[in-house]
This record gives C-alpha cells, structure tokens and sequence, in this order.
C-alpha cells in the first residue's frame, strides 16, 4: 500500500477477526484471560505479544497505534488520553530534576503551563530560544538538555521553524528533537523525513473526525540512538532500539495511566479513514478565507503560512507543500472589536477546539492565554487585538458570508 487514505483504512491487521468483521471491535474489557499460569507469567515478563490489563494494552488500542505508525512511517506508536498526555508522559521518560528542556515561549498555553509549572517543581528546567534562529536553538542546548520541542505550526502565533535544520543541530549535540505536529498531522508533514526523532499529536483534533474523542499520540520516528539519552541508557539492553517506547509502556505509561479508551481509539480508526479529505477542504477553505480576509477594510492584518505575504510561506511550502494547516488569525482594531464580531456570527461558532470539521472561532488573550499577565502575553505574541479562526469543511462561501455580515455589523 502506498497511498494514506488506503494505509489509514487497511492498515495490517495483525489476525483476522474470527466472525470476518471487516472493522476492528471495540473491545470494552479490563482483563484477558491466559490459558496457564506460565502463559500469564511469560505474558506479565514482556517475552510474548500478549493483552494482559487495558490500563498497558488493548486490542482497539493497539489497531489504532499501528495504523498510526503506518501513516507516520515511524518505528513505533502509543496511544495515550490527549494531546498534553502525549506530552507530559515524553518529557517524564526523557527528563528529570537537573536536565532542561529547550523550547520556545511561541506554545499552545497549556503546554507552556505544564513546562513552567508543573514540570519545573520537579526540577525539570526550560531554556527559551527563538525557533527560527538556529543560532539560539544551538547556544541554548548544554549538557542537561535532555530534549528540544517545538510545533509544527504555532497555535496561535503561527510561526514556522527549519524543522531540518534544527535536526541536524540536536544530533550533532545527542539530544532528541520533540515536534508536536497536531497542526498539520503526518498527512501535510512527514516529520521523519525532516529528521524529528519524537512526534507528538492531540488526536483530539484531525485526526478523531470532528471532535467526537479525546486522544493523543506518541511517535518514536525511529531516528535517534537512545545509547545517548542519560535517561534511557541503560534501557537499550533490554529494547534496543525501542527504549524510548518501551520504557514508556512499561514503565511511565504504565505507571502514570494515562491511557486512551477502546472507544475513542476506536472513533479515531472511524476518523483517520477520512482525515485526508477533510484536512484537504479545511487547508481549502483557510487559504480563501485568509485571502477573503486580507482584502477586507475593517481587518488590520491576517497571518496565515499559505499567504505568499507570510514571512513563513517560503519554509511552510518547502516542508508542507500546498497545505498550511486550517488554522489562522487576524487582528482586529481592539478587543472590543474582536468580540463584538465574535457575537456577531451565526455559522461560526465560538468554541476553543482546532481542526472540528465546524469553524470556530476564538480570542486567546481572553481565554487559553487568560492566566498570564499581559507583560508575559507581550513576550508570547499573544494581542489583545488577535482572534483565531480554525477552519473546518463547511462550504467557504457560507463562511466568507458570515464573515462579512459580521464585519459589517462592526
């Protein structure tokens, strides 16, 4: 198989299901029964395949990691309970008290939250640096740097970082580099190719099929050699060269719990089997709107990285091709105004998701931002002025239409 939408329906089924089910079950069960002792033994001892608790493995589950690792065309994938799951269960089996995490201060608000504060009064420290200077990405990196992170596409500044450039950077200094690729999912971005050695994903968004389950992902691409992680070490005698992922389902994973439900593994199947149609009309529909946007005399300024006004269009086209993502932002002449617009619409709904199959609309300062101060806003790009639209696949002429009497009822 060659093709995504044909790999993200067929995926490799393991075994055939024993009534000819051409879906794979939902396979609602705690526990599986062993037909010995020994079996359960060799099961719990990790020297046989084997489900033994739902909280470590799950039929359902584990269909959905695999067609996840099939897309991705990554070593190996596990399924966790969202998108900061994803997160916070890589940097707890990359990091510890006295290492560092280089990152950026453009980052989704709650991934900016759980490495300021959750995660440094456990003595995980973070540098910042501007993604798009390898100069600082590099001066920032020492001895305890234990990973790099950064986003595909920010949400909301939208910025976009070399992606190749900063890969080859962290290898030279052993240190793995972590994308969250949520934004533009490994349909518009083969982060693998690109020398990503982590990939993490809210399979919340593109990927469950307009929000009907919360999930996340985590992908080890199958590019760095663990032998040079302080942390996992000594875990390659046992996985080789899945000690990043084998020390996380059998030890943090595990341990932590946060796992994904058979039923929202199972509605993220039902979602990956249309995810390539659906981001290809929301790229659609964003690249007209911003367009639609850019044009219109009561909007101050639009960014989108499929504008060839973008200063990010040149990077955006050479790493995603013709597609930048459903997601943009506009600012408007003040708050006030971006409210007042928000109130005014009746397609586009006022919600704090991304990538629904419905538009929504959104103020960060005001909301996902709102536990800063407007000093740390200022550092984050993050205006009062700013609203961002996450375009989904209605027809664009309902959603320029609603757009425009809103506008004009400014």
């Amino acid at each position: 198989m060659k093709g995504f939408t044909t790999k993200a329906i067929h995926g490799i089924r393991s075994r055939q299901d024993p009534h000819g089910s051409l879906r794979m079950p939902v396979y609602d069960s705690v526990a599986f029964e062993h037909e010995s002792a020994e079996s359960l033994q060799s099961a719990f001892l990790g020297r046989k395949p084997a489900h033994i608790y739902s909280r470590i493995t799950n039929p359902t589950v584990d269909e959905f990691e695999q067609k996840m690792r099939l897309l991705s065309g990554g070593a190996a994938a596990l399924a966790v309970s969202s998108g900061m799951a994803a997160i916070s269960n890589t940097l707890l089996a990359l990091g510890g008290a006295g290492k560092n995490v280089v990152t950026s201060k453009y980052l989704f608000g709650n991934t900016l939250s759980l490495f300021e504060k959750t995660f440094s009064s456990w003595g995980l420290q973070v540098k910042y640096a501007s993604m798009t200077s390898l100069a600082e990405v590099e001066a920032a990196i020492d001895g305890n740097t234990c990973a790099v992170y950064l986003e595909s596409i920010t949400n909301p500044q939208l910025e976009v970082a070399d992606c190749t450039a900063i890969s080859e950077i962290t290898k030279s200094h052993g240190v793995p580099l972590i994308l969250d690729n949520t934004v533009t999912t490994p349909y518009i971005f083969n982060s693998k190719r690109a020398g990503v050695d982590i990939e993490v994903l809210s399979s919340t968004k593109y990927i469950s099929g307009g929000a009907t389950s919360v999930g996340g992902v985590i992908i080890d691409n199958g590019n760095f050699d663990w032998r040079q992680s302080d942390k996992l070490r000594d875990k390659t005698g046992k996985f080789g060269q899945m000690a990043f992922i084998g020390n996380l389902r059998h030890e943090v994973y595990r341990n932590v719990g946060a796992c994904l439900s058979p039923h929202n593994a199972y509605m993220q199947i039902l979602g990956l089997e249309t995810m390539a149609l659906r981001i290809d009309k929301s790229c659609e529909n964003a690249l007209y709107i911003a367009g639609f946007l850019k044009e219109h005399p009561r909007v101050r300024s639009v960014h989108y990285p499929g504008l060839a006004s973008s200063k990010f269009h040149e990077i955006a086209r050479r790493q995603f091709g013709a597609k930048s993502g459903g997601l943009l932002t506009f600012d408007m002449q003040s708050q006030d105004k971006c409210f007042a617009l928000m109130n005014a619409l009746q397609v586009i709904r006022r919600a704090t998701n991304i990538n629904d199959n419905k538009t929504l609309i959104l103020h960060p300062a005001s909301t996902i931002f709102a536990e800063y101060s407007e000093e740390e806003k200022a550092v984050m790009a993050i205006r009062p002025t700013m609203l961002r639209l996450s375009v989904g696949i209605e027809d664009h002429e309902d959603l320029t239409e609603d757009l425009q009497r809103g506008l004009d009822s400014l």
